[in-house]
């Protein structure tokens, strides 16, 4: 049995992975407020949604046979007296916020502030506000820290996490769409988000009067002096006897960070150097169609289940690949394609969770140990029994100068039976455009060598060449799968 501890960060426990199965040890106060927050309106009704994290209460006889497989989890459990065992619902593949597009990242603090309405009207609260909370099933949001609501006073006029939520949502949604600062860029060098010192910094000027720089970016750090003044006593509790002007003052607190969000809501329609592709691809009519046409021949022979799509563009095989049945993993380091696909995605209820991430530059592993957020190839490996890698490869051969036989085993390793690959001639003008007069560095590349390096890992099941191209598509199966 595998166990990978997944979060031990907060005091009341931590969750781990066992397996598939997702558990979460909580010792026995925050186990007890955890369950009254799941039958609460809000909890019921947003687990219904699916917009909460599935979560069940285990019982003794399921964690006495959960233990006895696992001696690390026994004794993280007797490290937890009188505590309780609860089981999520496993999402399929991880995201974190440093692969989010923008528009991801907003879809995420929006969830968070629902949440953050409905359960006050509970009578809860949440403890944190963090992107880190939320992974996307598919292109949907899911709230994962259920420990995170806790019971609020009635005279309690602070919503807790609101610094948190400006500076994991909202300041990194404002330096993205000011200065195009990207969601990587971001949260793999500041897990907590922006401050807006360093927003501030960003500033010219005259910029920094300007009504969404002033609030949330420069009054903070001109006040930032008289806060660290007031020392300790700026975080001691604060209650007010009127719990009907308390609850006001939160409502009013939460209706500005959701005008906030919203003025910083991604736009409909970015350009960006491949988010015309569709539009403006070389393709004559018949190649593409020609292209659509095999492709749709693999997907209906092999009906993956699990798809990966690298460079994916704005999704036009990755749709393909979802309404043949597949829930897709769609990849492309242009996060506007990214975001227009996640919207696409949405609208048309496409099994597709799309991600910034460069093949040739995977997401790293993050955290303490990097352990906390595995690396993207620790998720990916083994993990999709369809790989297409479509007019890609001569952009990892030519841009990234990575050798042909290194390319095609990833591929072996991320499918566990099939690879759909586009084979590019150096005659082929993009790949002339990539190499700027460098052609003979590739003047061994041919079909002939290509179909020889594909064999040391694959079985070329069928092959077409593009009509009117020098192109030719491969449907490859991986050697030692029969499945």
């Amino acid at each position: 049995m595998t166990e990978s501890t997944a979060s031990f960060r907060d005091p009341a426990g931590t969750c781990s992975i066992v397996g598939q199965k997702v558990l979460r040890f909580l010792q026995a106060e925050s186990a007890a407020e955890c369950e009254k927050f799941l039958q609460t309106a809000s909890g019921r009704n947003f687990m219904a949604r699916g917009q909460l994290v599935s979560t069940r209460r285990l019982e003794k006889p399921e964690v006495a046979a959960v233990l006895s497989e696992s001696p690390g989890l026994a004794r993280l459990s007797a490290a937890l007296p009188a505590g309780a065992v609860f089981e999520h619902e496993r999402i399929r593949f991880p995201s974190y916020p440093h692969e989010w597009p923008p528009e991801m990242l907003w879809e995420a603090g929006r969830l968070t502030l629902d949440l953050g309405v409905a359960s006050l009207k509970d009578g809860y609260g949440l403890k944190d506000a963090t992107p880190c909370n939320v992974l996307f099933r598919g292109n949907e949001p899911v709230f994962i820290d259920v420990p995170s609501f806790e019971p609020r006073a009635p005279g309690d006029p602070v919503w807790t996490p609101y610094g948190q939520f400006v500076r994991t949502f909202l300041l990194p949604l404002l330096a993205n769409r000011r200065w195009g600062i990207p969601m990587a860029d971001i949260f793999l060098t500041h897990r907590d988000g922006l401050e807006p010192e360093d927003v501030y910094r960003l500033c010219g000027p005259m910029e920094r009067f300007k009504p969404q720089l002033l609030s949330l970016v420069s009054m903070p750090t001109w006040l930032s002096g008289k806060a660290r003044a007031e020392g300790p006593k700026l975080y001691q509790p604060r209650t007010v006897a009127n719990a009907e002007k308390a609850a006001f003052i939160v409502d009013s607190l939460l209706k500005r960070l959701r005008r906030s969000l919203d003025s910083l809501k991604p736009s409909l329609r970015k350009d960006s150097v491949w988010s015309d592709y569709m539009a403006t691809h070389s393709y004559t009519e018949p190649a593409f169609a020609a292209k659509e046409q095999f492709v749709d021949a693999v997907l209906r022979e092999f009906k993956p289940a699990r798809a990966l799509d690298v460079g994916a563009n704005t999704g036009h095989f990755s749709a393909m690949a979802a309404r043949a049945g597949a829930e897709v993993v769609a990849l492309d380091l242009d996060a506007a394609c990214v975001g227009s696909l996640w919207l696409r995605a949405r609208a048309e209820k496409l099994n597709i969770l799309p991600l910034v991430v460069d093949l040739s530059r995977p997401s790293p592993a993050l955290g303490w140990r990097n352990s906390e957020c595995p690396s993207f190839l620790d998720r990916a490996i083994g993990a999709f029994d369809c790989v297409l890698m479509l007019a890609v490869i001569h952009h990892l051969l030519v841009t990234e100068r990575i050798p042909l036989p290194e390319i095609l085993g990833l591929a072996s390793e991320l499918t566990t039976s099939v690879l759909v690959v586009e084979f590019v001639a150096p005659e082929d003008d993009m790949f002339r455009q990539l190499t700027r007069g460098r052609e003979h560095l590739h003047a061994s590349l041919n079909e002939a060598m290509f179909e020889r390096t594909c064999r040391e890992r694959f079985d070329i099941v069928k092959s077409l060449a593009l009509p009117g191209t020098r192109r030719r598509l491969y449907c490859l199966k991986r050697k030692g799968n029969n499945g």
